[in-house]
């Protein structure tokens, strides 16, 4: 159980509005190697900021760089953000009924629960099973009904106060988007609705887009409710002992409410994306041919597929245990803290050992991480808020707790965001 440190107050907002900030420069060369880290990932932690500087880091503009597609810096793809005028107050998963554990993968591929566990730190997985068309069926849209409506419990408001839905998936259930049909389900009738795709950063993504909009005082946005969830189970190859270990589904929500500046419960944030390392993970379009008879030889279209999920793990984990460090250094910056000023380390919930070098690299002390890695597996936008309602609800997660969340994975996309919970 966490031990209650005495609150560290962290610095208020900036009197100006902090739209999102974007840099350009020319690449320049670097190490790919795991060990070569920017210097703002191994430098000494500097002196917390006057509230000046903490304005300033909020909407001064960088530049990052890249060299080569397993470089994943981007000079052309980042964007930071200061305090927004919204905090979270509510948050809810599901998961699937169905466990799979690493002992039944034994009969499935080559492995074995040892050599799962040691190197991922995952046990089990929760999957979701093909529809037999009655009412038992999951899926990942009614995952993502599910976890909102558990949020929105929690947050004490009705369907009718919610202004905005975002579901960040990149498997949804009707390829055209699920967030209007979680909107209607749940009975938010005066919500727009849309999907991000942005894979395992989508809901780091959504909670920053949405916050953006609450942020703005212009406008009639008051609460929200960003929605994670994907079953990449569906475009694993369990023939890959490599990946089909890793990935679960499941599904996680968070409302998200306006609030007035100082009361700020995102209090920085930073986000890339490098599409150089696009061939190291990705989930590619393959469409197979189809001969459509029209007058004369006809004409060739695609039929509509996508071929299984292809990771290259060596360079995605040289990426994130390069990257992370980074980016949770960018968006404490632009809160105007440093890594002594956090309670709690979430990480994108794909492999133990990142987390752990993450926390070692930031001087973060293992017991401030949140896993619950070892029961979901990689949920990819699941993960953060399944792991967020885990430690809420088990009392580990205090009101006034300081959080340092990080999301990475395809596209090459990457960001971080610095909350306060309650």
């Amino acid at each position: 159980m966490h031990q209650q440190q005495q609150r560290k107050t962290p610095r208020s907002s900036p009197k100006a509005p902090q739209p999102l900030q974007y840099s350009y420069a020319t690449p320049t060369s670097h190490s790919s190697s795991p060990s070569a880290q920017s210097p703002l990932a191994l430098s000494p932690r500097s002196p917390r900021h006057s509230h000046a500087a903490a304005a300033s880091a909020a909407t001064s503009t960088r530049s990052t760089s890249c060299s080569s597609p397993s470089s994943s810096s981007s000079a052309l793809s980042m964007a930071t953000t200061g305090p927004l005028n919204c905090r979270p107050i509510g948050i809810g998963s599901a998961a699937p009924k169905n466990v799979v554990t690493n002992v039944d993968l034994e009969s499935v591929v080559e492995t074995s629960d040892e050599w799962i566990s040691s190197r991922t730190g995952i046990s089990q997985r929760h999957l979701l099973t093909h529809p037999t068309g009655d009412d038992s069926d999951e899926t990942i849209k009614s995952l993502s009904i599910e976890a909102a409506s558990n949020a929105l419990e929690m947050s004490g408001l009705s369907p009718d106060d919610i202004d905005l839905i975002i579901v960040a998936t990149s498997s949804p259930e009707d390829m055209f988007g699920d967030a209007p049909s979680v909107a209607s389900a749940l009975g938010c009738k005066n919500a727009f609705a849309y999907d991000l795709t942005a894979a395992c950063s989508g809901f780091l993504f959504g909670t920053v887009t949405a916050g953006q909009f609450l942020h703005n005082s212009g406008n009639t946005i008051k609460n929200a409710i960003v929605v994670g969830a994907d079953a990449l189970s569906r475009w694993v190859d369990w023939e890959d002992r490599n990946v089909c270990i890793l990935f679960g589904d499941g599904a996680g929500a968070m409302v998200l409410t306006a609030c007035d500046e100082g009361d700020n419960g995102i209090l920085g944030g930073a986000s890339h994306s490098n599409g150089l390392g696009y061939k190291d993970l990705n989930c590619a379009y393959s469409g197979s041919p189809r001969l459509v008879e029209t007058p004369g030889d006809g004409i060739t279209i695609s039929k509509g597929e996508y071929s299984n999920l292809k990771m290259n793990g060596r360079e995605v984990y040289k990426f994130a245990t390069r990257e992370v460090p980074t980016v949770l250094e960018e968006a404490l910056e632009s809160a105007g803290m440093t890594a002594d000023d956090i309670d709690w380390l979430l990480l994108h919930q794909a492999n133990i050992r990142i987390m752990d070098v993450v926390a070692d690299r930031l001087g973060v002390p293992k017991e401030k991480i949140i896993t619950n890695l070892a029961s979901y597996g990689n949920t990819s936008a699941g993960s953060i808020p399944l792991a967020l309602d885990e430690a809420v609800r088990d009392g580990k997660v205090k009101k006034g707790d300081v959080i340092a969340c990080a999301g990475f994975g395809a596209g090459l996309s990457w960001g971080s965001a610095i909350l306060k919970w309650g």
